[in-house]
């Protein structure tokens, strides 16, 4: 099964078994992972699951569409690799990954 490694905002490192299929978000809902809030349930109409993709994985996950970009640019921690974990469903592909999870702006 596929791993996925959360950094949550107090630097704590989280590995989790991520079923394919389901989103980073509910992976990391599912899971308890600190700093994801998913206020939405996972409807892109918040930026309460943002996180940071690592440069070697931004081709894989992909890049943020329209609706998730407008939500990202009202966040000051909005960096390159920012994405909503609501809006990248867990692949083969991104097994190993290790996403940061910034603190809440």
């Amino acid at each position: 099964m596929p791993k996925l490694t959360y950094i949550t905002p107090s630097n704590e490192e989280r590995i989790v078994e991520a079923d394919e299929g389901f989103t980073l978000m509910e992976i990391a809902v599912n899971n308890d992972i600190e700093g994801i809030d998913a206020d939405c349930g996972g409807s892109c109409a918040c930026a309460t699951c943002h996180i940071i993709i690592p440069p070697e994985f931004l081709k894989i996950a992909g890049r943020a569409h329209e609706d998730e970009s407008a939500l990202l640019d009202f966040l000051d921690s909005r960096r390159k690799g920012s994405r909503l974990s609501c809006q990248i469903e867990m692949t083969e592909e991104l097994d190993g990954m290790t996403v940061k999870i910034p603190p809440p702006d």
